[in-house]
């Protein structure tokens, strides 16, 4: 039996946080030609889980509590992020570029049925649908700081398991080396995907990837739910990647399909503009966005959208048990 693992990270009342307005990529978007999303989607649909109601017209969604333990490593007894602000205050451009955008325009997003492939440089390509999804993995709860590159963050208990438990149900072949993802590509469900105004100019569907060690270290989370019940459409539903350490854009939502390969694989923020996003994503204080510092970050919790809660950004994210991941590597050259 491998030794229980033991986060690096205990946070205090002080590394919790509220809700900020700070660095947007939409300045980026903006300077591309595009604008948010607000203005040109129709009347918003309120979200609030995704358990659909038996009236076909009836397009709102309701929280399913899940089953999961507590591991006491991971259970930080701490104030948490304001559920209400974690599933109102996310980037998904899928469903437009502002901060509320998802919550608004996700609320007909309904992730059942669902499938999720696993394949490449595997011996059993596999496939699970929701309910293996949510069944066949022992789910636990969480909490980890979660770091935007846009020099925001916040505390979330995610449940989930770990990503190592499906890949290694695909049984890696010796060649493997990276794992690359995808989301659901759904224009009639994304507004974003069939807009290119509204979802700002992405080359959709969203890709990220991994190095195999990367995916396969402990704390990388494959998410099913956040606050003991399952994912609500705007962060992700029914199953996105956490990884801790990394800026929030690597963890993917909505994954369709993992797929294990011996190249690099493309990522969609590296793709679209490599000299500010790297592959690798690190969270680093010393290493600036060519377009803001990362040397500190704004904590979202109960303040307001200008709050001055600004705290210290910790070289991953303050989880340096990651370090020996990259070892003698020029994490600037490699940010």
């Amino acid at each position: 039996m491998p030794k229980p693992f033991k986060p690096s990270v205990r946070l205090t009342d002080n590394d919790v946080t509220d809700e900020s307005l700070y660095f947007n990529r939409r300045k980026l978007l903006k300077s591309m030609g595009f604008v948010g999303a607000s203005t040109l989607l129709g009347s918003p649909v309120k979200a609030s889980g995704w358990l659909w109601g038996d009236d076909d017209e009836d397009n709102t969604v309701t929280p399913s509590p899940l089953s999961y333990s507590q591991p006491k490593q991971y259970q930080i007894d701490e104030t948490k992020t304001p559920e209400e602000k974690v599933t109102s205050y996310n980037n998904f451009y899928e469903f437009g570029t502002g901060k509320d955008d998802p919550v608004k325009n996700a609320g007909g997003f309904n992730p059942d049925p669902w499938t999720l492939r696993i394949d490449g440089l595997v011996e059993t390509p596999t496939t699970l649908d929701l309910d293996a999804l949510l069944t066949q993995f022992p789910l636990e709860e969480r909490i980890y700081r979660l770091r935007c590159v846009e020099a925001w963050s916040m505390v979330v208990p995610w449940v989930g398991f770990e990503l190592a438990k499906l890949v290694q149900r695909a049984k890696p072949l010796a060649s493997a080396k990276y794992v690359a993802f995808e989301t659901l590509y759904d224009p009639e469900k994304m507004p974003g995907q069939k807009n290119r105004f509204i979802g700002g100019g992405i080359n959709y569907p969203y890709v990220e990837g991994l190095r195999l060690d990367e995916a396969m270290h402990p704390l990388t989370l494959m998410s099913v739910g956040l606050y003991g019940k399952t994912l609500p459409p705007q962060n992700g539903a029914p199953i996105r990647l956490v990884v801790p350490w990394k800026y929030g854009f690597k963890s993917i939502k909505s994954i369709v399909r993992i797929r294990l390969t011996d190249k690099m694989p493309p990522t969609t923020w590296n793709r679209l503009a490599a000299n500010e996003y790297g592959f690798y994503a690190n969270v680093n204080p010393q290493v600036s966005h060519p377009r803001w510092s990362q040397a500190s970050e704004r904590r979202i919790t109960t303040g307001g959208l200008l709050s001055r809660n600004r705290v210290p950004t910790q070289l991953f994210n303050g989880y340096s048990e990651v370090a020996p991941l990259y070892k003698d590597m020029n994490l600037t050259r490699y940010y």
